[in-house]
């Protein structure tokens, strides 16, 4: 399994390529795409532990990107990779809700370890009123009790846990299982309801969305 799934938007093909490589041969599993429209429908499939945006880019622009993705209650961390160095670019990148800004030129492996330290602090732990999740180890406790999930049931719940309050459509939930229906997924979401008693609703026609914690 993967490290973390990794959204890449940048248009240099030539350092996006050696970013990929790089956090790939890391463990990584990296989507790249080159233009903030595509960006924007990748992230709405949802799934990302983290997105790292270039800013200057085509259709959408990194800023307006991040903006209606925070705008969209999407907490996905965020690492902004720009040439723009001025101190009011690297406040505004801040102020809309990234959490860290690399400034071009860097090397790859600065990058690398701004990424493992986010990883490494996002998977310390996730509390959901009597749940705690440890993304490392993949345990699952409610009030301090182990729970047993199986290996479908714990990527529904990983995802789930990634993006509380969060319409995931099928497509993104149908990756969770290995034979992948409407009806197998009503079954494993149900089963993963009674069993954590996470509060998970069906968005008719869309997928399913865990209420915030």
């Amino acid at each position: 399994m993967a490290k973390g799934r990794i959204l890449l938007l940048e248009d240099d093909r030539l350092l996006a390529q050696t970013i990929e490589e790089l956090l790939g041969s890391d463990g990584y599993a990296v989507t790249w795409v080159m233009d903030g429209a595509e960006a924007a429908e990748a992230a709405y499939d949802g799934g990302f532990d983290l997105y790292i945006f270039d800013i200057n880019v085509p259709e959408i622009d990194g800023f307006d990107l991040l903006e209606s993705l925070r705008g969209a209650d999407d907490r996905t961390p965020t690492i902004f990779i720009s040439a723009l160095v001025d101190l009011a670019s690297i406040a505004k990148g801040f102020s809309l809700g990234a959490d860290d800004y690399l400034k071009k030129p860097f090397f790859p492996e600065e990058l690398l370890i701004r990424v493992n330290s986010k990883m490494a602090a996002a998977s310390r732990g996730i509390v959901c009123g009597a749940l705690s999740y440890d993304p490392a180890s993949g345990e699952v406790r409610r009030d301090g009790e182990l729970l047993a999930l199986g290996e479908v049931q714990l990527r529904l719940f990983d995802l789930f846990m990634h993006n509380p309050g969060r319409i995931l459509d099928k497509e993104a939930l149908f990756a969770c299982m290995e034979q992948p229906s409407s009806n197998a997924l009503r079954v494993a979401v149900n089963k993963l309801k009674q069993t954590t008693g996470l509060q998970i609703r069906n968005v008719r026609g869309v997928g399913y969305a865990l209420e915030t914690c």
